[in-house]
């Protein structure tokens, strides 16, 4: 008994691992793959010699900025783009210089 227990654990265990290990490949694949629709959409509106549409907020976060209010500034960021901290740190400073 305690060994079909164990076996069935043991089964059960490797049935996550595998299922986890196939939803982060398929993460990763939708990840390049939307990768490589934003490089085309860039593609797209470069050669239309459209600019996209930058959301309002940005305004209220150049004022943050001009204010050397850095943090709420990436705060506000987060918020209206919904990227992680790593994320809006980066063109949060490069908005900056």
């Amino acid at each position: 008994m305690e060994y079909a227990l164990t076996l069935a654990t043991a089964a059960l265990l490797i049935a996550v691992y595998l299922n986890a290990q196939a939803a982060d490949r398929q993460a990763k694949r939708l990840s390049r793959r939307l990768q490589g629709l934003e490089r085309k959409t860039d593609l797209l509106l470069a050669h239309a010699g459209l600019a996209e549409p930058e959301d309002p907020r940005m305004a209220e976060l150049d004022a943050l900025l001009a204010q050397g209010k850095k943090i709420q500034a990436i705060k506000l960021h987060r918020e209206a783009t919904g990227s992680d901290l790593v994320e809006a740190k980066e063109p949060v400073e490069r908005r900056m210089r």
